[in-house]
């Protein structure tokens, strides 16, 4: 999820940095990851996660060594890394996220409905009658209005009386916040959750029950809100010579990206889906 020219003219840009240290035959170059130490599947601070796996894979392209910048991804996440000059790439974001230089997207996911597999519940649209009587998890990003798309497409069709809210930040005291919303379908305590694809295709190949994972399918009806986005890397703005490298290795090795989101369980939705 407007940096200052201050900023941008205080720091050398990445791909000059790169070339410095290299001229100068000293330690290797780093590609500096602004990331969240708890946040699987995404990221975590043993290297766990997808974005960990796809930070080294472009350090490797680049002949640098990652470094990272540890801070919760909640609000103030891209003032007090990004745009502090702490770090200079953030590996997840979504493609023409405001805040940030986006590149090219390396991959689309959508929201998904998820149930055990034991229910039988094969529930894919947001008009389904059925959601009038099952017992709905869903995440909530905070007090603002700043909801997820099937909050709100829910909350539009007046089925809000069976649906319980699990926050999407947690408690962050505990292993991966967002993943409770996931272990109420497991538990029984929802019988279906709207969720996001990749938190979702993740903890279904981990599960102690069979999850089934079902894409969203009419979104679209419910517009302007949007279910599927382009996930991309985030530089800061104005720092074309990384964004290009960056823009160049998501091309040039689109084969292992792939095969690392299918070995993470990431359900990718189709060009142009909402």
């Amino acid at each position: 999820m407007r940096v200052s020219h201050t900023l941008l003219s205080g720091c050398a840009g990445v791909a000059l940095v790169l070339a410095a240290v290299h001229a100068a035959g000293g330690e290797p170059a780093m590609l500096r990851v602004c990331a969240d130490p708890n946040n699987l599947p995404f990221s975590d601070a043993d290297g766990r996660g997808l974005e960990n796996r796809l930070a080294e894979l472009v350090a490797r392209e680049m002949g640098a060594k990652v470094s990272y910048t540890w801070w919760a991804q909640r609000r103030g996440f891209i003032r007090n890394t990004l745009k502090a000059g702490l770090c200079d790439v953030v590996m997840g974001v979504p493609a023409h996220y405001d805040p940030v230089e986006t590149t090219r997207p390396y991959y689309r996911s959508s929201y998904v409905f998820v149930s055990r597999e034991d229910r039988n519940i094969d529930v894919a649209s947001l008009k389904d009658p059925r959601l009038r009587s099952l017992k709905i998890g869903v995440h909530l990003f905070g007090d603002d209005g700043m909801n997820s798309p099937p909050v709100h497409a829910l909350g539009e069709q007046g089925i809000v009386g069976n649906v319980i809210g699990y926050t999407l930040y947690g408690d962050y005291r505990d292993a991966t916040p967002p993943a409770r919303l996931i272990e109420a379908v497991e538990k029984g305590d929802v019988e279906l959750a709207a969720a996001w694809g990749p938190l979702a295709g993740y903890a279904a190949l981990t599960s102690p029950v069979p999850l089934r994972i079902v894409p969203i399918a009419d979104g679209k009806d419910f517009a302007p809100l949007q279910f599927s986005f382009d996930i991309s890397m985030g530089v800061r703005k104005g720092d074309a010579g990384l964004k290009k490298r960056l823009d160049e290795i998501i091309a040039q090795k689109s084969p292992e990206i792939a095969a690392l989101l299918t070995s993470y369980g990431i359900p990718l939705a189709p060009a142009g889906a909402r």
